[in-house]
């Protein structure tokens, strides 16, 4: 009796391990990836379809009230509206509910921390600085953004590509002036 009491346990564990666990595929049972699971991040939703969406339409014109050459395209997971704003070129972009995610523009090294300005010229000292991207978080939703093909936090942060020959990194520049290395271009 008490054996196949212990046998019948270790079959249950042994059963609960396995269900588990990640498949072949690379997904657990609530169709996150591995690496999804690991790095804690929610995975984005692709967009349906070729058509950007109404809601994400409706709210642009809130957020973004008295703009100029409003251009919308869908990428796959962002709906984008590219457009002139107070004089800056803009682009931002809106999540499969709709809602903004964040946007961009284009910056001046001379915007970021002093201290972040010094550690890239002696960090990467012989590398060219090529554009700055400054990306403002909408910091009421949750989505994480892509951009060079990275998926990061939500965060208000510069992107620095800099170039050495034919090699091209992009660094990170949050705003407490932290560093770090972001993406091989």
């Amino acid at each position: 009796m008490k054996k196949s009491f212990i046998i019948t346990i270790a079959l249950f564990l042994a059963l609960a391990t396995v269900q588990a666990r990640p498949g072949q595929d690379g997904k657990s049972g609530n169709g996150e990836t591995v690496k999804e699971m690991k790095s804690g991040r929610i995975p984005l939703h692709k967009l349906e379809g070729n058509n950007v969406s109404e809601m994400a339409k409706n709210n642009f014109n809130t957020d973004f009230p008295n703009v100029s050459d409003l251009h919308w395209k869908r990428n796959g997971t962002f709906d984008e509206a590219s457009f002139i704003k107070a004089g800056k070129q803009m682009t931002a972009f809106y999540d499969y509910e709709g809602n903004l995610v964040g946007s961009t523009r284009a910056a001046k090294l001379s915007e970021l921390p002093e201290a972040a300005q010094n550690e890239i010229k002696t960090r990467y000292k012989g590398y060219k600085i090529g554009p700055v991207i400054f990306f403002k978080d909408n910091e009421s939703n949750a989505t994480d953004m892509i951009l060079y093909g990275v998926q990061f936090d939500d965060a208000d942060t510069w992107l620095v590509e800099l170039r050495k020959g034919a090699e091209g990194i992009v660094v990170q520049v949050l705003k407490d002036g932290e560093v770090s290395y972001f993406t091989r271009l």
